[in-house]
């Protein structure tokens, strides 16, 4: 699998309701860079399994989610960044990319085209419980409705319980399985679908 498929293993569960301030959820710019790869290099490791390493998960942050990736993907027109913000703080951010699938696992697996995948789903540990991860989510699928999106995929690794119980309540159905590359590792990924009807 390529490094622009990432998993998007970081949800938070909805189980608990802290109270927080005033969330503003907006398309991420070229500015958010530097923030994105903080949020980013923060809670990547929360979705990571047990088994991988620190070497893994570091070398990982250090070339997928740097500053410089992020600059890329928010200069790439096939990817659409959103930042969460509560009380002007950052809180978390998704990041769609448009286009077929790559994976030749995903593209058996996905039903329903167009396709657009949500790669990153990722909230700060703060902000778990918040339903900040279900307002990111739902701004990203109705971003990708509007550009035409007939299903929403994702890869979420097998071992993430709490991140598979959360896409199943927001009505992403497992439909099949892809590998996710962490350092050396071959990670096993569930393929979750959201199919979305257009008027």
């Amino acid at each position: 699998m390529t490094q622009s498929q990432h998993s998007a293993d970081a949800a938070a569960p909805e189980s608990e309701s802290p109270s927080f301030g005033q969330v503003v959820i907006r398309p991420a710019t070229l500015g958010d860079a530097a923030t994105l790869h903080a949020v980013a290099a923060e809670t990547f490791p929360l979705a990571c399994p047990p088994h991988t390493t620190q070497e893994a998960i570091a070398d990982f942050i250090a070339t997928s989610l740097s500053q410089r990736a992020f600059e890329g993907y928010l200069a790439d027109s096939q990817r659409l960044l959103f930042l969460a913000e509560q009380d002007g703080e950052a809180a978390g951010y998704t990041m769609l990319v448009f286009g077929e699938p790559n994976d030749p696992d995903v593209a058996a697996a996905v039903t329903m085209r167009p396709t657009v995948e949500l790669s990153k789903v990722y909230v700060r540990a703060a902000h778990h419980g918040s339903g900040l991860a279900a307002q990111l989510v739902e701004t990203s699928v109705e971003a990708s409705i509007s550009r035409g999106a007939r299903s929403i995929w994702l890869g979420v690794n097998q071992e993430n319980v709490r991140a598979n119980r959360f896409y199943e309540k927001r009505g992403f159905a497992q439909v099949g399985t892809k590998k996710f590359l962490v350092g050396d590792r071959y990670e096993d990924d569930f393929v979750r679908e959201r199919l979305v009807l257009q008027e």
